[in-house]
């Protein structure tokens, strides 16, 4: 792993075929591409060779975001299928990644689709130092939102995710789905894939977008398809006879 000269980013190559299209055009197509992780930023993002960037495609800003991302100064405008998207990419300052450009990818939409080798992700890249462990379980779990038992199992899938609390996947025929309501919300996950969310209007205070699922998750977690699972921030888990804690993370607040 490596830091630039002014020690505000840390990147290393990865191995990873990435390609981003807009349209029905292909922006970026890279064998080479570095990950970057911003100061700050618990996440990454990609930088590509120019090489294997449309440059073409690309002017400089008229309206450049300068001081966006760890000091860089250079932005680009994308210009695309009729369609102008301002600071879409940038270069990032010192020399080892001189010559790369990176694109935003969460936050705002810039590129329609990104892929890792022939599989869609979302959100930002995955990083290679975290963990999503789907692993089934035997364990007794029980869900209660404002006292009302909503769950009851004692075969879920526990999902193991780095700097998350552990969640715990509920068998669709274990929940109660009497006062859970689906919601239009979705959420993307490059570890998981889409979400689907239902609200609690069991009486009480209301509580949205409490609980999800993943009808289609991508291979990797393919043992939580279909399975249920709610934000132990916001109810209460009781695991073989203990009662957790809940645990105070961005998901902390309603979405």
């Amino acid at each position: 792993m490596s830091t630039d000269g002014t020690e505000t980013i840390t990147w290393e190559p990865s191995e990873r075929w990435v390609r981003g299209t807009k349209g029905g055009t292909t922006v970026v197509d890279s064998h080479h591409p570095v990950l970057v992780w911003e100061p700050g930023s618990p996440v990454p993002l990609y930088a590509f060779p120019e090489d294997e960037v449309r440059t073409d495609l690309l002017r400089g800003a008229e309206k450049p975001d300068t001081g966006a991302h760890a000091g860089s100064t250079v932005f680009y405008d994308l210009h695309v299928e009729g369609e102008v998207i301002e600071n879409a990419a940038w270069t990032f300052p010192g020399k080892e990644l001189a010559d790369h450009i990176a694109f935003a990818w969460f936050g705002r939409s810039v590129l329609d689709h990104w892929y890792e080798e022939e599989e869609e992700i979302f959100v930002h890249p995955r990083d290679p130092h975290k963990r999503v462990d789907p692993i089934p379980s035997s364990r007794h779990v029980r869900v209660e939102i404002e006292g009302a038992v909503v769950a009851d199992t004692r075969s879920p899938v526990l999902l193991f995710e780095t700097g998350l609390p552990v969640r715990y996947y509920i068998p669709r025929a274990d929940v109660r789905f009497d006062h859970l309501t689906p919601t239009d919300h979705h959420s993307r996950c490059p570890y998981k894939g889409i979400a689907d969310y239902w609200s609690w209007t069991g009486g009480g205070r209301a509580l949205p977008n409490v609980a999800w699922s993943y009808p289609a998750p991508i291979r990797a977690a393919g043992q939580i398809e279909d399975l249920v699972c709610f934000y132990n921030e916001t109810v209460d888990i009781t695991v073989d006879g203990e009662r957790l804690e809940r645990p105070v993370t961005v998901f902390s607040k309603p979405i």
